[in-house]
């Protein structure tokens, strides 16, 4: 996803996210929303089914709103659901399945976005996730269908998220794929490789991959990469398929520290766009690249209480007359940063949670996105999130 119209935090969490199903995660993931266990169904011949689900609504208000009208991005202040999705799977055996069905948002920092409505129409549908599992041993299976990305720190939903709005860094990252993906353990390594349609765009011709070490209990480190083996040079109706970046190549390095109350990851992100691409896609004439590093953290006060925050940067290589991309939102030659923080408390299924963001963007030619006059080079928004999980 990314801001530009033309255009998961994998620690060894999604590694085991990759292995042993996308909704069990959550409940092995060190973060402030944890989903209650999940209601087991007897399916007969089909074996135990689990049920899951997450219900909630966010109001959000942001100073200089983007120019222009008719979506929530241009508004000062807006409300809608952020998550209404029930999850169904079935994690055992060797044949598995998870299925994810309803609405759902996704908003990022700095860029505009729209109603929840309209987003699910027009990115992946009321089923944005659902694959089938071919499991013939505990170190490895195949999975097939509609898939989280391996690349990057964040994952797709914001009940998923130790905070509400998704970082920069996610604009040059995909979401969610159609594709096959192998996954294998041995031991402290987890490795997954995955032949795809990158974002969203129904060509296959995306490999991404993922490795993670775990040294021990409380530390591990993760290598991503993936990029087009060729060129996809138009322009996919969904609005999940960035052109430019989905014709790129990314690596991620990162590390994660798991302590009993502090959860610590830091990360780089490299991204690259060829010169052919961007100019068949009209966006310009030379290579293109972005440099980003990010840190994320949560500290739990209690069972109930936590605080996470995220401090980003991200830069687009170039320059406003030297033929290069605009990858990031900001311009060619820009340079952006962010500061988040979340507080959230969680007690049984319901939870509540308040953020406070602010972006800065230093432009090229000293001009900005932010604002009615499209002038301005910061924003600051402020969010609450509450609902339930079940």
């Amino acid at each position: 996803m990314n801001r530009n119209p033309s255009s998961v935090k994998k620690s060894l969490t999604s590694a085991v996210v990759a292995l042993t199903g996308i909704f069990a995660a959550e409940e092995l993931q060190a973060a402030p929303l944890s989903l209650p266990a999940a209601l087991q169904i007897d399916a007969g011949p089909v074996g135990k089914l689990n049920l899951q689900g997450a219900a909630s609504a966010y109001g959000m208000w942001q100073d200089n709103a983007f120019a222009g009208s008719g979506t929530p991005g241009n508004k000062t202040a807006s409300a809608d659901i952020s998550n209404g999705l029930v999850m169904l799977s079935k994690t055992d055996g060797m044949f598995q399945f998870a299925v994810q069905a309803g609405a759902y948002n996704v908003i990022t920092l700095g860029a505009p976005f729209a109603s929840t409505g309209t987003f699910t129409q027009n990115t992946f549908g009321a089923l944005p996730t659902a694959y089938v599992e071919f499991a013939p041993t505990d170190h490895f299976n195949i999975q097939v269908g509609k898939l989280f990305t391996l690349i990057g720190a964040e994952y797709t939903f914001s009940y998923q998220n130790w905070n509400i709005n998704r970082g920069l860094l996610w604009g040059q990252e995909n979401a969610v794929n159609k594709g096959v993906q192998l996954n294998y353990t041995a031991g402290p390594v987890t490795a997954a490789l995955s032949w795809n349609d990158g974002f969203y765009s129904n060509r296959f011709n995306w490999v991404t991959g993922m490795l993670t070490w775990a040294v021990d209990k409380k530390n591990s480190v993760f290598l991503q990469a993936g990029g087009n083996l060729g060129h996809t040079d138009y322009v996919h109706e969904s609005l999940a398929t960035a052109p430019l970046q989905n014709n790129e190549t990314i690596a991620v390095a990162g590390y994660t520290y798991t302590g009993d109350t502090l959860v610590l990851t830091p990360y780089l992100q490299y991204t690259s766009v060829p010169a052919s691409a961007i100019q068949a896609l009209g966006a310009g004439s030379k290579r293109t690249s972005t440099l980003g590093a990010a840190v994320l953290a949560d500290y739990s006060f209690s069972d109930t209480m936590s605080l996470a925050g995220r401090v980003e940067y991200i830069s687009n290589s170039g320059n406003l007359t030297d033929g290069s991309a605009n990858l990031t939102g900001f311009g060619p030659g820009s340079h952006a940063w962010s500061l988040t923080v979340t507080p959230t408390y969680q007690k049984g299924s319901y939870f509540a949670r308040a953020e406070l963001a602010y972006v800065a963007a230093s432009m090229a030619a000293d001009t900005g996105i932010f604002g009615r006059s499209g002038l301005n080079q910061s924003q600051v928004r402020g969010m609450v999130e509450t609902g339930f999980l079940f």
